[in-house]
């Protein structure tokens, strides 16, 4: 079982930089995938970003290629999204997720356990 809790969201201008950040529980973070997805409203949830279990390999939506990063610290069980040059649309809720696959997944259905979220809102 793994519970993850999301942080670091917030309202910023366009242009502006966020962090975001997804703290787990449970002994197994390290054997995990793990993903970030968004969702707006009245829309569908979106894949980002995904980053295997050792942090070497990563995937990115084309959407987010070059704005945003993800990374993890397996020794603190932290995922990161570090958004860059930030967009009115890229205001939604933004997930963390775990896969048990031993590799990532962008389809949101191969991810086991979700974080609450946590809201992004960008003025322009």
């Amino acid at each position: 079982q793994v519970q993850l809790v999301e942080s670091g969201g917030g309202l910023v201008q366009a242009g502006d930089s966020l962090r975001l950040a997804c703290v787990a529980s449970g002994h197994t973070f390290i054997s995990y995938a793990m993903g970030w997805f968004r969702q707006a409203p009245g829309k569908e949830r979106e894949f980002l970003a995904a980053i295997d279990w050792s942090g070497i390999s990563t995937d990115y939506a084309n959407s987010v290629k070059g704005r945003f990063t993800i990374s993890r610290d397996n020794a603190k069980k932290m995922v990161y999204l570090q958004m860059n040059s930030l967009k009115s649309e890229d205001t939604a809720v933004y997930y963390c997720a775990a896969s048990r696959r031993t590799g990532f997944s962008r389809n949101s259905n191969d991810y086991n356990y979700w974080g609450q979220g946590t809201q992004v809102t960008v003025s322009s």
